[in-house]
């Protein structure tokens, strides 16, 4: 039997440095591991800076000219794309204007270059036989080991075998390293753990070796997330702090080390929470999903029927929003594996991403109102979807979807105030501990202190989020907005159907 084809589909905005780090993972898991089929990647190039576009077209020719096909699909292409249907899509694919066609969204992004993918399998040979598989530009094609560099699945035979062996209709992976979500919902847990570092490096003296390299926690599924009991999860309290510092240090070394890098949290590292790898064989780990990571998720071409869902409103949990969808239809033929790939928010210096959507950055200050507001009503869009899918009723004509959004809304303003109100607890309890003139590090703790002023920025009762969710003319506005998106829903699959 012939192996699949593969399309690796990699959306990138301004991230030169994340896409040669990614590229060249696949090269070398490739040299690792030979694949007998072709192998293409698509490079959907959503950057706003002419630079960066000649500097992502330059990556795609350096590594075509050794061997792997990169395809550069640049947005004035994209443009022309999306121009040549009719009528358009807004709802799927945007409304940008050609002098702005970059930082479309993620969403929006995929939803292009899935038109692209269907052109490009139209009257080619067997392409049926073709996989298309969805990753991010800050990902590598290895995992989080030491043995072999972290290079120790053979990504492209396991799913060739996964797909040729069973029914399955999409597949889904997951990350290690970085968690997969925003820091908008990971602070009160991040809190407990830097609460529970401070208070014992309280107890210690500075000049002993440090005793921060047991055995750290394992951050199981969604370890990382504030309110991961939403997602059927119950983490442990707080997690210990891994010190990577090599040869012989203190605990005030460990302390300035960790002091570094906190304020990395804020462009999506969790230093205390980062997913481990499990090893496991990948067959064999096949079970039903409900969640679609869309920077890891692979499918067959009868799933380009499936769009990222309201990507023009640029929602958080857009992937988990599709996987409720594919859950309810697909049944076991929607399935996740144990193949995670490596996900590194940041670059190497500096502890900030090339670039990071809804996170804005002054000096040493930064605003999460934007992408605080995008995962809020991402988290109302994701669980009113569940409710509806489940019911039968998210494509049903003429179905009003008010009353659940409505609910879903309420209910998640409820959970995201509550949360403030433990942010700024706990926020007390770090500015005692950095405060307190008996503690070691009494007039340093650089890092810690402006993370708690960022914290306080971000969280406090004038934060500029938190009025925006509880406003209740911006509801009015974001109400409408979700409304609409339901409730064309089903016209928008039929006809984005008629087009793939």
């Amino acid at each position: 039997m012939s192996p699949h084809a593969f399309i690796v589909v990699v959306p990138v905005a301004d991230r030169p440095r994340h896409l040669q780090a990614c590229l060249a993972s696949l090269a070398e898991l490739l040299r690792r591991f030979p694949y007998p089929g072709p192998i293409r990647v698509l490079l959907a190039d959503d950057s706003a800076a002419a630079e960066n576009i000649v500097a992502n077209r330059a990556v795609a020719k350096r590594f075509s000219a050794h061997g792997l096909e990169v395809i550069h699909f640049p947005p004035e292409e994209q443009y022309a794309l999306v121009r040549s249907l009719s009528p358009a899509l807004p709802r799927v694919l945007g409304d940008a204007p050609p002098e702005r066609y970059g930082h479309k969204g993620q969403g929006v992004m995929r939803n292009i270059a899935y038109l692209k993918v269907a052109e490009m399998l139209r009257d080619a040979p067997a392409a049926e036989k073709t996989l298309i598989w969805s990753i991010d530009s800050d990902q590598e094609f290895r995992v989080d080991v030491a043995e072999n560099d972290g290079y120790v699945i053979d990504f492209f035979n396991a799913l060739d075998a996964i797909f040729g062996r069973s029914e399955v209709e999409v597949l889904t992976g997951k990350v290690v390293g970085d968690p997969p979500v925003s820091p908008a919902v990971m602070t009160r847990n991040f809190l407990d753990d830097v609460l529970a570092f401070l208070t014992q490096m309280s107890a210690c003296d500075p000049a002993a070796p440090c005793s921060h390299h047991a055995g750290s926690t394992a951050a199981g599924d969604a370890a990382y997330h504030d309110m991961a009991e939403l997602f059927g999860f119950s983490p442990a309290g707080h997690y210990a702090y891994p010190c990577p510092l090599d040869g012989a240090h203190t605990e005030a070394d460990c302390f300035a080390d960790f002091d570094r890098r906190v304020n990395s949290f804020f462009y999506g590292e969790h230093p205390t929470r980062s997913t481990a790898y499990a090893p496991g064989e990948p067959l064999a780990s096949l079970q039903p999903a409900r969640t679609v990571y869309a920077g890891n998720y692979v499918f067959r071409p009868s799933a380009l029927r499936y769009f990222i869902p309201f990507a023009n409103l640029r929602l958080r949990m857009s992937g988990p929003t599709l996987g409720r969808i594919l859950k309810t239809e697909l049944g076991n033929r929607f399935v996740s594996a144990n193949l995670p790939m490596l996900h590194r928010r940041t670059v190497e210096t500096g502890g900030q991403a090339e670039f990071r959507p809804g996170i804005e950055t002054v000096a040493a200050t930064v605003d999460m109102s934007g992408e605080f507001e995008r995962q809020f009503y991402g988290d109302t869009m994701l669980f009113s979807v569940e409710k509806l899918a489940a019911g039968g009723s998210l494509c049903r004509p003429g179905a009003d979807f008010s009353a659940v959004l409505d609910d879903t809304r309420n209910e998640m303003l409820a959970r995201y105030n509550a949360r403030q109100q433990a942010i700024l607890a706990r926020l007390t309890q770090l500015d005692a501990l950095l405060d307190e003139p008996a503690h070691w590090w009494h007039g340093a703790a650089g890092g810690f202190r402006q993370f708690a002023a960022n914290v306080r920025r971000n969280f406090s009762a004038a934060s500029s989020g938190h009025a925006r969710i509880n406003a209740p003319e911006n509801w009015t506005l974001w109400r409408a907005r979700l409304l609409d998106a339901l409730t064309h829903y089903e016209e928008d699959r039929a006809a984005w159907s008629r087009r793939i």
